[in-house]
Parts: structure tokens; C-alpha cells; sequence
């Protein structure tokens, strides 16, 4: 234990009466009782100097010993002698802290005193407010260079340009790397050729052997859109061309909710914000045809064809890799087709998923048929709800976003509460306290109607009494209906009560939802599963 002593005396006449040595002694019997050790260049004495002021040659070299980590412990006689002022203490413990030196006091040490209570609300939340000004002078500061040309809007240059190792962000650094600028026109000039895909992109450089940019043998379909919508390769290097915002919820229907911190939207053109030019590689012209061709096959892709009626079209999931399966006509027959065996570019490994063809009509009357079945015999609905009692057939994602809602408006509060001491201890203005707590209170009432919105699923999905009679009227209404029904009847009831078909070789799971509101079919209820072998 690397152990240090910090004594002080504000006046010559202390000094006279040997009132530092006294300090010395009191620590010294306080670091023989703790078995330490202090040898004698780590005591640090600053005769004659106020508490009051920072300015103090003894504590600067404790300070500098601090900072590159040579010690371990401080120990001092009482805060005073420390810093006269609460804010100075709490500047002086959290540095010394992040040197992984702490601070012990010998006679008040730190307690549930209130006034010990106070200063550790202080530093809280002076260090909060001093993180919030560094994060804003940052964004600010980075936004003014960015518009100043000095700074280059990615750390990692895009695929076909070199940076100097040096100056990584200096947009005068920008180089083109010849050998992937000659594959990045490659894929511009592919990609406008007549009947061309992103797909056959794709094929085309794994055929030759050109990797990814992460080095995978396959180029993703995201990867090569990344490319041709990079306004960067003609010459132009633009900012602010995405924002974040809420994240989106999932990228599979049977997949759990994501946790990310938020998703990247577009930003409109006309907001971008101009840094640099660069090296070209295509032509203006050649990137606007790309995009214009992009914009085209999005709005005629197949998922866009409402041609053929699919009655299980949006509900149906592979089993094996989790993925969507797109509905498709071939030769006049229909099928179910998993999109990481149409498209192996989704998961990036090269390999196809060894999922069969659905035929269509096969699994619609499989499932139209099951689905009658529960309609027909509704007590089976009703075991399902006696299971489901306890509230552990929840989604688990529903519980954990729950239980971060509640977090995150814990921390608000103590947020508020440290910013309230802070105002209370004069550490910062009224102004200030008024503008940081009413955005807190901003963020808390946001949070509040996403919890009051997860609480009313979590309630509508949780609430079992005098279920069952109305599950038995619904299924009554319905029932009387469904051998005469027409396909967009079909449909509607098959949206309404199926939440997932999930097709794994020969075995198809069903998952419902049973509406439970008498007054509104579309209330979604519980998961009844239904296996085929």
C-alpha cells in the first residue's frame, strides 16, 4: 500500500505553534493503527497557505503523484484541511479518485452525516452537469469543424479510399486506394448494366474472388447498397446524412426485441452539410443513374405484388434460420419461400438455408383447417388461458423493457435530486437549474407514456377473469360463418387470430391470439401452439 499524507495550516502564527506537527502526529498514529506505512517524501505540507484557494504547491505535487498513479491512499486530518470549500473538496476527491488514489480522513471521515450526504449529492451532480457541458462543447465543436472543412465525417474511410495514418479525420489526407477504386467502379458500372440485381453483383465478385469490406467471400445486399448511395465517390463528402432515432423493434417476427441504443434514418439532401472534396471514382451522372435505378427496383420489387392472393402472406416464418418467408409463384404454383434460401446475401455466410419450398395451398389448408378447429371446440382455448395463468406466458421482452422503463425513470429521479442539491448548495445558477430539470422532467414524462402504454398491453394481456365466457361468444359468432367464406373473410379472420406460422420441414406451429374484448376483435390475447409431425 503506497500510502501518502496531505496536512495544512492557513497562518505563519500555526505554523509557529507547531499545529502542522500535531496534524502530523494524529495522522501518523492513524496510519500505524491501520498498518501502513508513510515514509517521508510521501507527506505533503503546505505551511501557511488558506484552504480557501486551490493554489497550493504541496497539493499540486500530490495532485501530479495522483494523476500518473504512484499512489494508493491519502490520508488527512479532516475535510478542512483539505479545502475550506465543499465544491474544492469534491473537485480534489473525484481526482484523486481517478487515480485510483482514495482519501481517508482521520476525524470525519466520510459518514451518513448529512453535511458527508450533501457533498457526495454535490459531486454527482457537478460531475453530471460537467460531463453534459464537455458532451455539448464536443458535439459543437465537432459541428463547427465539420462545417469548416477540418474534419472528415468518418473515422473509418469507405471502401476504396486511404487516410494518412496520421491525420485519419484531415479530409487533405484522402487518397484513393487504385485496386479497391477500381472494384468500387466495377460494381457502379455492373449494377447500371440492363436486367442487372444487386444479387448478381454480389455473384459476380464472389465468382472473382473479391471480398467484402470486412473481408467475407460474399458481399451483402446492404453492403452494396452502402456503396451506391455513398455520395462520397463522386468527390463530394458530406455530414450529417443520417440521424438516429427510436430503435426499431425487430428484424424477424421470431425474433426477440432488440436492444440497441437507436437506429440511423435518412436526413434530407438539402440538410446535408458539405465538408470536403475528395478523389472521384464515378461520375455525378453514373450515381445518379444508380440511384434513380435503386428508387426503381425498390418500388417494383416482389414484395411490392399484390397480383396473387396468399392467405397466409406476412405470417409465415422459417424454422430452421428464423427468417421471413416470401410468398411466389412459379409455373402456376404457389409457395412459401424462406428468404435465406432465395437470398443467401441476408445472413452473409455464403450458404443458402436448407429449407424446403412450402407449397401454398398445401399449408393454407393445413392452417385454415387447424384454425376452424380451434374456433369449433373452444374449451381448448380455455386450458390454454388456465396455463397462461401467473402471467408467465409473457413476452420476456415485454418484462425487460418494463424493467428498463422503471430504471430509467429511477435514474431521472435521482438525477433531479442531485441537480436540486446542486442548485441548493449554490454550486449552479437558477437559470441552469430550471433548463437541466425541465429537460429531466421532459425525458420522465416521455418515459412515463411508454410505461403507461406497456402497462395497458401488459394489463389487457394479463387479464383472465370472465375470459373464458367471452372466448366461447367470440368463437360462437365466428364459427357460423366460416364455411361460407369468402378469401378476403378468410384473411381478415386469419390477421386477426394468427400471430405466426412457423414451417420447419414437415412440422408446422401455429401461434394464435384469441381476442378477449368482446367490443374489438382486433385485442390480441395468448399463444396457443398447435404442432404438426
Amino acid at each position: 500500500m503506497r500510502v501518502a499524507a496531505y496536512v495544512r495550516v492557513s497562518s505563519p502564527g500555526q505554523v509557529k505553534l507547531e499545529t502542522i506537527e500535531h496534524q502530523l502526529q494524529t495522522v501518523h498514529r492513524y496510519v500505524r493503527d491501520k498498518g501502513w506505512e508513510l515514509p517521508e517524501e510521501n507527506v505533503f505540507r503546505d505551511d501557511g497557505y488558506s484552504g480557501a484557494s486551490l493554489d497550493r504547491p504541496a497539493l499540486d505535487l500530490l495532485r501530479d503523484r495522483a494523476r500518473i498513479r504512484e499512489l494508493d491512499a491519502v490520508v488527512v486530518l479532516s475535510p478542512d484541511r483539505l479545502a475550506r470549500n465543499y465544491v474544492h473538496q469534491m473537485v480534489l476527491i473525484e481526482e484523486l479518485e481517478k487515480g485510483g488514489c482514495r482519501v481517508e480522513f482521520v476525524e470525519r471521515p466520510m459518514s451518513s452525516e448529512p453535511n458527508d450526504q450533501l457533498l457526495l449529492q454535490i459531486r454527482g451532480a457537478v460531475a453530471e452537469y460537467e460531463r453534459t457541458l464537455i458532451r455539448e462543447r464536443m458535439r459543437r465543436g465537432k459541428l463547427a469543424k465539420l462545417r469548416a472543412g477540418l474534419l472528415l465525417p468518418w473515422t473509418c474511410p469507405p471502401y476504396g479510399y486511404r487516410t494518412d495514418p496520421d491525420r485519419p479525420r484531415d479530409p487533405d489526407g484522402v487518397r484513393a486506394d487504385e485496386a479497391k477504386a477500381a472494384v468500387v467502379a466495377e460494381i457502379f458500372a455492373t449494377y447500371l448494366e440492363e436486367g442487372t440485381s444487386l444479387c448478381s453483383v454480389s455473384n459476380r465478385l464472389r465468382d472473382r474472388g473479391i471480398t467484402s469490406p470486412k473481408g467475407r467471400a460474399v458481399w451483402t445486399v446492404s453492403s452494396l447498397r452502402l456503396v451506391l448511395s455513398n455520395p462520397a465517390y463522386t468527390g463530394k463528402v458530406y455530414a450529417g446524412r443520417k440521424r438516429g432515432r427510436a430503435p426499431l423493434t425487430r428484424g424477424s417476427a421470431t425474433r426477440p426485441v432488440g436492444h440497441s441504443r437507436h437506429t440511423m434514418v435518412p436526413v434530407a439532401p438539402e440538410e446535408w452539410i458539405p465538408v470536403a472534396t475528395v478523389p472521384a471514382i464515378v461520375t455525378q451522372q453514373q450515381f445518379d443513374l444508380v440511384a434513380e435505378k435503386l428508387s426503381h427496383n425498390r418500388s417494383v420489387a416482389s414484395r411490392n405484388n399484390k397480383k396473387n392472393a396468399y392467405l397466409l402472406r406476412a405470417l409465415v416464418s422459417c424454422g430452421r434460420c428464423g427468417l421471413a418467408c416470401g410468398a411466389q409463384t412459379k409455373d402456376r404454383y404457389k409457395y412459401y419461400i424462406c428468404a435465406g434460401k432465395k437470398r443467401r446475401l441476408r445472413t452473409g455466410e455464403g450458404e443458402n438455408c436448407a429449407a424446403r419450398y412450402s407449397p401454398a395451398e398445401q399449408l393454407d389448408e393445413v392452417v385454415w383447417r387447424d384454425l376452424c378447429e380451434v374456433l369449433t371446440h373452444p374449451e381448448s382455448i380455455t386450458e390454454a388461458l388456465q396455463r397462461a395463468h401467473g402471467g408467465e406466458w409473457l413476452p420476456q421482452e415485454l418484462k425487460a423493457r418494463q424493467e428498463n422503463l422503471r430504471e430509467g425513470r429511477a435514474a431521472l429521479k435521482r438525477q433531479i435530486d442531485r441537480l436540486t442539491e446542486a442548485y441548493l448548495g449554490e454550486v449552479i445558477p437558477l437559470a441552469e437549474y430550471r433548463r437541466r430539470r425541465g429537460e429531466l422532467e421532459r425525458k420522465d414524462e416521455a418515459l412515463e407514456g411508454q410505461q403507461r402504454q406497456l402497462q395497458a398491453q401488459a394489463d389487457q394481456r394479463m387479464e383472465l377473469a370472465g375470459v373464458a365466457d367471452s372466448i366461447g361468444d367470440f368463437c360462437a359468432r365466428v364459427k357460423s360463418g366460416l364455411q361460407g367464406a369468402t378469401f378476403e373473410q378468410r384473411r381478415r379472420l386469419v390477421e386477426l387470430l394468427i400471430d405466426r406460422v412457423i414451417v420447419t420441414d414437415d412440422e408446422v406451429e401455429i401461434r394464435y391470439v384469441i381476442p378477449t374484448d368482446p367490443n374489438s376483435e382486433d385485442t390480441r390475447f395468448c399463444h396457443l401452439r398447435t404442432d404438426y409431425y
